[in-house]
């Protein structure tokens, strides 16, 4: 069979389905599970706790642990004021290149295990092989999450995973985590020349914002020694700051948006417990002072944990093998790995196409990347015996 060539007939295929994050998944997931069980797999499809997405986990192989997992998002991000050549949701072939939403990140790499499942099937013994496709992680990794947390309960992990995010087929073995939050003020309103008599939720607000811009330098001390990410502490930035409602109204509601990318778990844990005792001990009493029905909330955006690179990884050596590759990396951006790397797996991030071209219009991945690609997953099928 041409690989290549199914693999792209494939990807013209996902790439017709709009799954922006916002809206459904399940035709793309329906559609996979089909061709999946075509070649012989055990599909499963997980609905969402909202019930208008799923994740898709497919085996070929015996059912046990230690197998080897090969993992995508479905989701794709919004196209909606980006000035694209062409309908992107219509695969298009131009110089060596396909252009279309999601044929980076991350249907190219999709597209190819799916082109290679009936190889992997003929070859399968006693390890087997999975496909993991999930939804939203592009807000958050939440398919990811709870994909992981129906594995953890049914005691199930595989012993490697590989995730085939945009990477140019270079071995990433580490990233920071991202943590996104909102946090909401909720004071009282009244009139600017009697501020006494009010509760200023811009003002608590900005006081929130002063105390997370604290705690950089107390981060920047926690770095672990000899930490690859640059830079190598965890960092917090304020993103968005929304309120107020004329210059002479005291603030009624206020909004912070914040982000922190934790090198190591417990940095998410110290900011938010500091955060935590700070409203509590400083700004909440002083509000409900005035209004006893002020409060401070916060929103959980997204919690992406991070992947964090280990001296023994089955999955490095296995696929610095399948590629020939020699070095591993880290990389700025987020994943689902992390949350695989927690159930106990060996963890690469590897995939075909540049983070680049992600999210950008006229997104495209570049024919040979997919080549490359197919040709790791060929000498994938000559392992999984072991």
């Amino acid at each position: 069979m041409d690989y290549l060539q199914r693999t792209t007939e494939i990807l013209g295929e996902l790439i017709a389905f709009p799954t922006i994050s916002a809206d459904s998944n399940f035709d793309m997931i329906q559609h996979m599970a089909g061709l999946l069980e075509d070649a012989g797999a055990r599909c499963e499809v997980m609905s969402s706790p909202c019930g208008t997405k799923a994740n898709l986990l497919a085996t070929l192989g015996p059912d046990r642990n230690g197998g080897i997992l090969l993992s995508g998002h479905s989701d794709v991000v919004p196209v909606a004021d980006q000035a694209w050549s062409s309908d992107p949701f219509q695969m298009v072939a131009n110089n060596g290149r396909y252009y279309g939403r999601g044929t980076c990140d991350m249907k190219g790499f999709i597209a190819a295990t799916l082109a290679m499942a009936p190889y992997f099937a003929e070859r399968v013994t006693d390890r087997p092989v999975h496909f993991a496709f999930t939804y939203d992680e592009e807000v958050g990794c939440l398919g990811a999450r709870h994909l992981a947390a129906t594995m953890a309960e049914r005691e199930w992990a595989p012993g490697v995973a590989i995730i085939g995010e945009p990477t140019e087929m270079r071995i990433i073995e580490g990233h920071k985590g991202c943590n996104e939050y909102s946090t909401h003020f909720n004071g009282l309103a009244g009139h600017g020349s009697l501020p006494d008599h009010g509760v200023n939720a811009v003002e608590y607000a900005v006081r929130y914002v002063n105390h997370l811009l604290g705690l950089k330098e107390a981060l920047r001390a926690r770095a672990p020694k000899n930490s690859p990410f640059d830079p190598p502490w965890t960092t917090v930035n304020v993103g968005a700051f929304i309120g107020g409602v004329a210059h002479n109204v005291i603030a009624p509601s206020a909004q912070v948006d914040w982000e922190m990318r934790p090198v190591q778990l417990g940095d998410a844990e110290f900011v938010k417990e500091s955060i935590r005792q700070y409203c509590e001990t400083e700004l909440l009493p002083k509000m409900r002072a005035v209004h006893p029905d002020a409060y401070i909330t916060t929103d959980v955006i997204g919690e992406v944990v991070g992947l964090i690179p280990t001296n023994e990884n089955e999955a490095r050596r296995i696929v610095a093998e399948l590629t020939g590759a020699n070095t591993s990396d880290v990389v700025a951006f987020g994943t689902e790995a992390g949350l695989f790397q927690a159930l106990g797996t060996d963890v690469v991030v590897c995939g075909p196409g540049s983070i680049e071209q992600a999210h950008k219009a006229d997104e495209f991945i570049a024919v040979d990347q997919l080549s490359q690609c197919i040709g790791m997953l060929e000498r994938l099928g000559g392992r999984l015996h072991g």
